[in-house]
């Protein structure tokens, strides 16, 4: 029987002892959820999501994108909202006046953006070098 039809049985039970008694099922930790033994928190990224998987620091998805860091991006991202720049045109234009060219700044808008929806790490790191 694979993860998700235990899942399924296991609500199915949950649902016929809640008909039965008028009382949610008592589970362990108390916590309301139905637990189902070997089933653990699942990744999305099994569904097309970003990954909520720990990233080492060493991991290629850190590298910079045409020389453009994570962090350059989260600076030219907190200088465009300080000058309430709010498009991509916008932002390439400010990272013209850095010294990026335009295809650099594309293709690491593009890219950076790609790597937050691969992995919450990325997004989260992101949010960090924001100051949120």
């Amino acid at each position: 029987m694979g993860l998700f039809n235990k899942a399924k049985q296991a609500a199915e039970q949950a649902a016929q002892q809640m008909q039965q008694t008028g009382q949610p099922p008592q589970q362990q930790g108390g916590d309301g959820y139905v637990h189902v033994q070997g089933a653990g928190p699942i990744d999305p990224a099994v569904f097309g999501g970003p990954s909520t998987a720990s990233v080492a620091n060493d991991d290629p998805i850190w590298e910079p994108i045409n020389g453009i860091s994570l962090q350059d991006y989260a600076d030219l991202a907190k200088e465009c909202q300080a000058r309430g720049v709010n498009d991509e045109a916008g932002m390439i234009t400010v990272a013209q006046e850095k010294g990026w060219t335009a295809e650099d700044t594309k293709a690491a808008l593009d890219g950076w953006v790609a790597r937050m929806g691969q992995s919450q790490a990325v997004g989260q790191q992101f949010r960090r070098f924001l100051g949120y």
